[in-house]
């Protein structure tokens, strides 16, 4: 069996592509790197695709050209090894019948910590006290503080993520609500009361927990309008994509001191998913950031396998002996993706 990943510029991603994973990618049959693919024309790339069974994506792949949906080859299945693929896997690719899996719920346990770890952070405004012992003073009653126990918290997207916050958080008593138009009465959870709309949830919330997918539909869904709804003091906490939220919007606010807010990621013309040197925003009091690495699990692992690999290599496992693969991307959940 041949397997091939096409990585957009100089180097493949070393962190999906590990020591480990490459060599029990090898176990599979003959594994092909290649780099540059951003310097290849679409022929080039289709003619390296066509010759693989399986073709590996993930974190900085090189697109893959719509026409190989036209004449794929040997090409019998991409296994995208980690879970966004909007940037090089298009909705043509998904729908032609060439089946591509991601790595399903991998991260949701660990971005469901990195969001309570957030609300936490912020909730008990620990940025702020551990900035006044540093400077020699001890106290802090006049901070803003406040308790998980009856805090009205509302929640944008209940995916495998969401479902994972809502159980770490339910032990502490708050009041849950949440917003999502995709997923069914059947498998609503029981402990959250429903709202029909982003309007209704922020009106009676004191904290928007967003674990939405981006995608056109919630692109700046959270409006400066909404924010607006939150009460004073009131909490954002942001694990999702920064571009779910209108950021100019919800600065003004941080600005101002009247909101809080917590955020693994962000979403500005001029630096993407991160701030400027000289962006005041840095010196917030108000402000806890994590740099999108709240969702990572790799404390003292070494070289041991993280918990997407471990899926990927059952996936392929499963595609050899022609069993079912699992978390298989279809029309509709990629369309609710990131």
């Amino acid at each position: 069996m041949k397997l091939l990943h096409i990585a957009h510029g100089y180097e493949y991603n070393g962190r999906m592509l590990s020591p480990f994973m490459l060599k029990e990618l090898n176990q599979f049959g003959e594994l092909t790197l290649l780099t540059r693919g951003d310097r290849m024309t679409d022929d080039e790339k289709l003619r390296h695709i066509r010759g693989c069974d399986v073709l590996l994506t993930g974190w900085g792949s090189a697109s893959v050209p719509d026409r190989i949906t036209e004449d794929r080859g040997r090409l019998r299945y991409i296994l995208n090894i980690t879970g966004e693929m909007r940037r090089w896997i298009s909705p043509e690719i998904i729908t032609s019948g060439i089946p591509v899996t991601n790595w399903g719920d991998a991260q949701a346990a660990s971005v469901a910590e990195g969001a309570m770890a957030l609300l936490l952070t912020v909730l008990k405004n620990v940025r702020v006290i551990g900035k006044r012992v540093e400077a020699g003073v001890w106290g802090g009653n006049d901070l803003p503080q406040g308790s998980l126990t009856g805090l009205r918290v509302g929640i944008y997207g209940l995916g495998v993520i969401a479902q994972a916050f809502i159980r770490y958080i339910l032990p502490y008593e708050p009041v849950l609500t949440g917003y999502d138009p995709y997923v069914s009465d059947q498998y609503w959870p029981a402990s959250v009361s429903r709202r029909d709309s982003l309007e209704s949830l922020c009106e009676s919330i004191d904290c928007l927990v967003v674990h939405a997918g981006l995608s056109p539909e919630t692109r700046h869904s959270v409006t400066a309008e909404l924010l607006q709804k939150l009460p004073d003091n009131g909490i954002v906490i942001n694990t999702a994509r920064g571009g779910i939220i209108d950021q100019e919007a919800l600065m003004a606010e941080l600005y101002t001191g009247r909101l809080r807010a917590g955020l693994d990621v962000l979403d500005s013309p001029e630096a993407g998913d991160t701030l400027l040197l000289n962006d005041p925003a840095r010196l917030y009091p108000n402000l806890v950031l994590t740099c999108h690495i709240a969702g990572d699990d790799r404390w003292a692992r070494g070289e041991a396998p993280e918990l997407f690999h471990q899926i990927a290599l059952d996936n392929l496992k499963r595609f050899t002996e022609n069993r079912p693969l699992r978390f298989i991307m279809d029309e509709a959940r990629y369309a609710r993706s990131t």
